[in-house]
């Protein structure tokens, strides 16, 4: 069985909120769901998207796993953005900790070096 994932995050300033991902991710929407909701495919089957939901804004805890840790949080603060908090785990695994204009946070895990 495949496994996909389609996790929302909710926002009050919803132009705000796209110049803020797009400097997150460091590329525009994969496509707009409608005039209020866009899409960023992560990878197959993985998905992110940012709708315009003022009474849910703030509220969206995300956190994806990736291979290449160092290089994601070098290129978003080439992009201006820095994570809120970039703690390191017991076990050696790291977690930047990325806060949108409406607090929801979006956060970067790795595994140890």
């Amino acid at each position: 069985m495949a496994l996909n994932l389609f996790a929302g995050i909710p926002v009050r300033d919803y132009p705000a909120a796209l110049v803020w991902y797009e400097r997150f991710f460091g590329a525009p929407p994969s496509f707009e769901a409608h005039e209020t909701e866009v899409v960023w495919e992560l990878a197959d089957g993985r998905s992110v998207y940012v709708l315009l939901s003022p009474e849910h804004a703030g509220h969206a805890m995300i956190t994806i796993i990736v291979g290449d840790f160092d290089e994601r949080v070098a290129a978003i603060a080439e992009r201006g953005i820095e994570p809120a908090t970039n703690e390191t785990y017991g076990n050696g695994m790291r977690k930047a900790t990325y806060r949108d204009p409406d607090g929801n946070e979006f956060g970067l895990g790795g595994a140890p070096v």
